[in-house]
Order: C-alpha cells, then structure tokens, then sequence
C-alpha cells in the first residue's frame, strides 16, 4: 500500500517489537526526564541496522541481547529531524530470531501539550504544582521514549515511574507495587494488552484518586488534582453507565484491568483514550451537576463515552495506519451519541445531533472538502486528518448506515467486526465486510461512495404524476458546480409518504417510486438522520405543515437547516429566509430554535443602520412571545430541553434583537448570581452572562476576569473566559488580546479565546490584526494542532477589504499541520464575503419598505 513518499516516513519490518518494559523518572523541578527500555523484538532477516522513532530524545547507550546470549553494542546512532527517527548502526549483524533491544535515554518536559510535557495549575492556597503528563497520539510516542511508533507495530507495555514520595503515578496498568526509599517511590504497573504506541500514558503530580466503583468486575476511578474530589460524582455516574454501555453493545468484556479518567490542568485535545488511562481536560472531566448546564452536562456524557468507545474501537481493534483514524472517531462520536441517548433520553441526544451534521455540512459543501479517507504520508497529515470531516461526517454516516440497516443487524455486524480483529489491525473495508456478512446488505458498496469521495448530495423530489415520485441527486455546494450533476452516491432514503415509512436506496441519478395512491404528503429524510440535503417542488413544499405536528423536531431542524444553506448558496434571498423563519413562531425545541437564531443572527451581521434595526425587531417579534411562553425561570413539570431553550431564548432576545428590557433584566440576574450562584438556574446565569458582556463596562470586565481567575468550578471558569471575547470597546479587546500571549491564560485556552476574539462584530479586524503581527510568537508558543483551529475565526472576517487581507497574509504564510483545513476556512471567507456582497443591501431594502 504505501508509495515511495508514504515509505519515507513509515519504519522497515525488519524488526518489530512484541513488548516494552519501560523505567521513567521524571524531574518536576528541572523539566527532565531520565529512562530505560527492554523490548523484546523479532527479527526477520539477518540486519545490522535497527531504525525507530526518536525525535527529542538524546539516547545515551543501546545494545541487543540475542537470543544465543551474547550482547551486540549500538556502535553509532544517527538522527533524522525531519523522519523523526533514528538509525541504529549495530557492532555486528543480528540473526532473525527473537532478541532484547535496551537502551538508556533522557529528554526534556516540554511545553508544547505534546509527548511526556509539564503542567503547572495553582492549589486553593495559590500554590503552584507541577505535573508530568503524555499525550502521544497521533505520532507523539516517540519524544517519550525511543519506539517502533506506528499503529501497527502493536505491543504490550510494562511500565514502571519513580517519582518523589509526595506524587501520585499512575499509568495504563493497574498498579501491582509500590516501594518507598530514599524519599522516591518507585510504581510498577501491570502489563498492559498488546496495543498500538500512541495509547501509552503516564502521569505524575499531587493527584487524588476517588474510591473505585466496581463495573462489572472492573475498576472505575476518576484522578483529580487535590482539592477536586467533590467534582467528579457526576462523570463517575456517565463513566459507569458508558463502560457497562458498551461492553452490552459490543458483547465483548472490557479489556484492560482497570479504568481511570484522569482530570489534566494542560491538555491539547478534549481527551484521549489511552488504554486504562484516559486523560482528559479538566472542564470536560470535573463539574458540579447542580452549577452545571444542560450543554456542559451532555458534553461531559458524550466526551467520558466517545474515549470509552475507544476502549474497543481504536485500543482493541486499531487501524493498520493513519488513513484509517476517521473511522476510529467516527465510529466512537456515533457511539458516544448512541450511549448519551440511553444514559439521558430526554435529552433527545439524536436531535441534538443535528447540530453537528450541521458543521460537517458546512465543511463539506465547499470545493475544498476531501474524501472522508484520504492518503497520509507524514507526521502532519496525520494531525490534520482531527477535523469535522472525520467526527462529524463520519458519524453521520455511520448513523445514516445504522437507521437503514436497523440498529439490531448493524449492532451485529460491529460485534462480528470487533470479535474477527481483536488486538488487530484492520483497514476501513474490514468493517463493511463484517457488516455485509451479517446483514447480507451492499455495506462496503454504500460506504464507499461516502467514504471516498468528498461532498454529498442534495436529494431532489417532485411529483411526476398522481401516484408517482421522482427522486434524483446531485452534488451540493455552495458555489456554482456544473460538474456535480455527474456526481453519485449510493444514498439510503427513509421516506414517509402519506404517513406510512418507505425505504430506498438511490445509486442513479434518479429512480421513480409508484404509489398506491394519490399524493398527499411526503417527508424525504424521515428521521432525519440522512448525510444529504433536501430540495422538495414547489407543490411537495407547500405540503409540509411545520406547525401542525406532521414533523418531529429533527426533521424541522432540518428544514431549517437546509433553508439556510440554500441562502448561502445564493439560491434563495435572504429576505425569503426571514419570512420562513417568522413561521416557525410557535416552535418550541431547543435545537431548532437554536440554529433559526444563530441564521438570524448571521444575517444581523451582514446589516447596519435602518436595516439592523428592522432586523432586530423581526427578531424580538419572533424570540419575545417564545420567551414568554417559556418564563424566565424553570417552572414545575419543565424539562431539560426547555432549562436550554430558555438560555436560547434569552441570548437571542437581549443580544440579536437588542431588547433593552431583556438586557436590563439579563443584568440584575447576573447581579445575583454573583452575590448566590446557587438561586439562578445554570442555564440562565450562562445566557445572562454572555448578555452583560455584550454591553459590558470596564468594571464589568475587571469581574468577569476576577472570576475567571477565582471559579467556583471549571465551567464557570471557561464560561467568563470565553465571554471575554464579547466585550464592546477595543481598549477591552486589546486586554484579552493581550492575555493569550502574557502567560494569564492556558496554552490549551488562548488559541480558542482568539478565534473567539475574531468574531466580535466591531473587534473582529483588531483580533486579526494582533495575530498577523504576533504570528511568530503564537507558532512558537501555542501547542501545533491548535493553530489551524485558532484561525476558524477568520470566517467571521467578511469585510471585503478585511478578506482580503487574510487572504494576502496566508498567500506567504502556511500552517503545514493543518492546510487543508486552513485552505477550507479561506474557502468559506470568500463565501462570506459574497453573501454580504450580495444580501446587505437587498434585505435591508426587503425589511425597511
């Protein structure tokens, strides 16, 4: 499979290893740390050369052990930066066989969230600790110890940590002793199972630990950094419902000995699925269920079960190379919603999913998509493949596949898949085999037409006669796109025609469907789970009642959603939306509601003047009255959907629609969450929150950022963080901006808050501005894979003559980690700016006649 450039980066079979035993002593005080590793390997041919991954790491001395008994010395070791390897020279020729390479070696904690890195966060006392903590995915094993760190080369690991006596240590294992001398303690793990480099963890600082609870028959704890305990009752509850979830779903036990979820104060990603070890940032781990939202508390849920997932689907069972790390994410974002959903159903976790098919959507109908499954050569396609395209895409398909299978033959086809590859390596088409082999469905030909191919289609529906249908597909973008009338995907369809459900997959361009009987509706997407959008006749249009029950809440999500991209795409004016939007006056489901204000509130950006305020008033005329109905404050008999609803609501009245009332009263709600967090309901003091800030005073922003530095837990620390961004004057936005330079706020934070700090409608260019002149500094700082994701705020800069300047800087500037995503946020910019320049005027003139 890989080509000449792929075997540049890729290691030579020659020798792979079956097992590490690995010693690490980290030094908290001088940011070092000091090893040994015993792995024993197989060698296939006769070789005087070993070459393995090692990039920042100085090896000091290495010699084999063969297998006859004699030592073979490493007479000579040569280093590629750019491979990220190293070569081996050997005193003399090693026979095939099995063997034992050694080495001892030392590296530097670094600060860049990567590999074996430090950690610092301050006690209650303002006391500041330092951690040792990994992170090795994707190709991060290597700065940790000296490797064979491809996903393939799958082992088991024994790892010991010495540490100082007053340090917690815990790794993959579970521990089997523990030894105090000489003020160090020395920690020796269990071996784990055989599984790939980049699930490897060890974490050292002043942890705790919760009591475990036991699932059935295994271990569950969540590790804290002291003082925290009291925030881990809740995710302790999802974890065990996710992990008893999935070994049902699965049918197959656990696979390690123990699981710990590892609350970390620096932590690059949302978490990370080590085997028995999974870490996680501390706001997505550690939460007070009482202080909590209703998003915060589904996000804790869904994060613990997609790493959970993992523990099978990734850990157990691994893909061959990074090519195949989507369907690892995808696989794992569909089961953690899946989960969710049983762990809350009423939350509705599957409507909620709307919400991000709906950001895959946006990415994908851009020229600049790409297949779900693309070629990856080197260490930074491998980090550029973390996009939307690879979780969100790829778990809308995957659901999409699921609702036309049916959940029962699709649960098997997994189960059958996992049994066949434990402890393996697959490629993608493992997985439709094993699902075709079960269900005798077209799997691998269905999914090959999402998989390696880029976009989707929009599904067409006209009447060609009384008791006929047409349905026919074409690609969507939106720009114009002649070509995509060639272009084909096997779609699944759940239909409801005239009430009753009906399923077809259409693979042509077209296929007409014959009915018993007249017309008299029909709802293409059922179920709304489809990866494809709608565009129904006129006549079919006409229809669908959206008000009168006909439609669950998803599929008026998707209507709504597909309405807006049919805006974007210049196919429909704004001014057309608006009133659609106006219909859905006695909507009442949170996620429609919230993606009906966030389109509102994308057209609010594109006016000023006379126009602005027509718009505000269409706003306050549709949320006002909603808002009403809902009250201010919960009531008796209302649910979680309506606690985050009312949140919507309340945002969209005081910011979009720009009611004084709302705001006035936005603010004495927020007065007295500050004077007794606990009589303001979390979803509220959120909403308020963001209101104060959008009209916030200097004074108003000294609390906000006392707040921030002083939190009663992790969400409300990130909730006044982020609400910084939103503050009116530029004085107040060169005090954020300054801070994500300064130290003040999170390597893991700052990135986030800037791209943030781009989208305030008046601040947005000086964001910019401080980014193009700061640009080195931020690279250097700023851990690699957030860069990319830090300039999603550039989307927001739809000025033209702003564009252009991003699109000027960015003509000399690259991001390699990330260049196509870079490229797709360029792509979206330019489509921005079109919309402006096409809708500013005319629905300002649309809504002041």
């Amino acid at each position: 499979m890989p080509d000449d450039t792929q075997s540049r980066y890729r290691l030579p079979k020659t020798v792979t290893p079956s097992h590490y035993d690995l010693t690490l002593e980290p030094d908290l005080v001088n940011f070092t740390f000091a090893g040994t590793e015993e792995i024993r390997i197989s060698v296939s041919e006769t070789t005087d050369v070993f070459v393995i991954n090692s990039i920042e790491i100085e090896i000091d001395e290495a010699w084999v052990s063969v297998s006859d008994g004699s030592r073979t010395e490493v007479s000579g070791i040569e280093y590629d930066e750019e491979l990220q390897r190293a070569t081996l020279s050997l005193a003399s020729a090693v026979a095939p066989g099995d063997h034992t390479f050694h080495a001892r070696f030392r590296g530097l904690l670094n600060d860049q969230l990567h590999g074996f890195y430090r950690s610092t966060f301050k006690d209650d006392a303002g006391v500041e600790h330092t951690i040792a903590t990994t992170q090795m995915e994707s190709t991060d094993a290597r700065r940790a110890f000296p490797c064979w760190d491809e996903p393939e080369f799958k082992a088991s690991y024994g790892i010991t940590l010495i540490v100082p006596e007053d340090q917690f240590a815990m790794s993959n294992g579970a521990e089997i002793s523990n030894e105090l001398s000489g003020g160090v303690r020395t920690v020796k793990f269990a071996d784990t199972m055989k599984m790939s480099t980049y699930l490897v963890a060890f974490i050292i600082g002043p942890f705790e630990a919760t009591d475990p609870i036991d699932v059935n028959g295994t271990p569950l704890r969540i590790i804290y950094p002291r003082g925290k305990g009291h925030l881990t009752e809740y995710s302790l509850e999802a974890g065990k419902h996710a992990l008893s979830f999935f070994e049902d779903y699965y049918g197959i036990p656990y696979p390690g000995d123990k699981l710990d979820m590892v609350a970390v104060p620096d932590f690059a990603f949302g978490a990370m699925e080590n085997l028995g070890a999974i870490t996680y940032r501390e706001v997505l781990l550690l939460l007070d269920r009482d202080r909590a939202t209703q998003p915060e508390l589904l996000r804790v849920a869904d994060v613990i079960a997609h790493e959970i997932a993992h523990m099978w689907f990734g850990d157990l069972v691994t893909m061959r190379w990074w090519n195949g790390i989507w369907l690892n994410e995808a696989f794992a974002t569909f089961m953690a919603t899946l989960s969710t959903d049983a762990f809350r159903p009423e939350w509705e976790r599957w409507v909620q999913f709307g919400f991000e098919r709906s950001m895959a959507f946006d990415v994908d109908s851009l020229e600049k998509t790409r297949p779900i499954e693309i070629e990856v050569n080197s260490p930074s396609d491998a980090e550029g493949m973390f996009d939307l395209l690879t979780y969100e895409k790829g778990g809308s398909v995957l659901r999409m596949l699921e609702q036309y299978l049916g959940d029962t033959p699709y649960r098997d086809g997994i189960r059958n898949y996992l049994t066949k590859h434990s402890y393996g390596n697959t490629e993608t088409n493992d997985l439709w085999d094993a699902i075709e082999e079960t269900t005798g469905e077209p799997a691998r030909r269905i999914m090959d037409s999402w998989i390696y191919q880029g976009g989707y289609p929009v599904v067409g529906v006209e009447s060609t006669g009384e008791t006929t249908l047409r349905l026919s597909q074409r690609r969507f973008r939106f720009v114009d796109d002649p070509e995509g009338a060639n272009s084909r995907w096997s779609v699944p369809i759940m239909l409801r025609i005239n009430g009753e459900p009906q399923r077809v997959l259409l693979e042509g361009g077209s296929t007409d469907i014959a009915l018993d009987s007249p017309v008299e509706s029909v709802i293409v997407n059922a179920g709304g789970h489809g990866f494809y959008r709608v565009r129904y006749s006129p006549e079919l249009l006409a229809k669908i009642d959206v008000a009168g029950g006909e439609l669950s809440a998803i599929e008026r999500y998707m209507l709504v959603d597909d309405a807006w991209a049919s805006v974007v795409a210049g196919d429909t004016p704004a001014s057309e939306f608006v009133a659609f939007a106006r219909g859905f006056s006695e909507e009442t489901d949170a996620e429609v509601w919230g993606q009906l204000t966030g389109c509102l509130a994308a057209l609010d950006r594109l006016l000023e003047g006379e126009g602005r305020g027509a718009m505000r008033s269409v706003v306050r005329d549709l949320v006002g009255p909603a808002l009403d109905r809902i009250g201010w404050e919960p009531s008796e008999g209302q649910t979680s959907r309506d606690l985050e609803l009312r949140g919507t609501l309340i945002r969209a009245l005081a910011v979009t629609g720009n009611d004084q009332n709302a705001r006035d009263r936005a603010r004495g709600l927020h007065a007295r969450y500050l004077e007794d967090p606990g009589s303001i309901d979390a979803n509220v003091a959120a909403a308020v929150t963001g209101v104060v800030a959008n009209g916030g005073s200097d004074a108003d922003y000294d609390t906000f950022f006392q707040r921030f530095k002083s939190p009663l837990d992790p969400q409300e620390e990130q909730r006044y963080l982020r609400t910084l961004v939103g503050f009116p004057s530029s004085e107040q936005m060169s005090r954020t901006l300054s801070m994500t330079l300064s130290g003040e706020i999170r390597t893991q934070d700052a990135p986030y808050l800037l791209a943030g700090c781009m989208v305030n409608r008046e601040n947005g260019p000086q964001a910019w501005a401080f980014i193009k002149d700061n640009w080195d500094t931020i690279n250097k700082v700023f851990p690699s894979n957030s860069i990319v994701r830090m300039l999603s705020g550039v989307r927001s800069l739809s000025r033209p003559e702003i564009a252009d300047e991003v699109l000027a800087f960015f003509e000399e500037h690259e991001v390699p980690q990330g260049a196509l995503t870079l490229s797709q946020h360029l792509e979206r910019l330019r489509i921005n700016v079109a919309l402006r320049e096409r809708e500013s005027e005319r629905l300002a003139a649309a809504l002041t006649r």
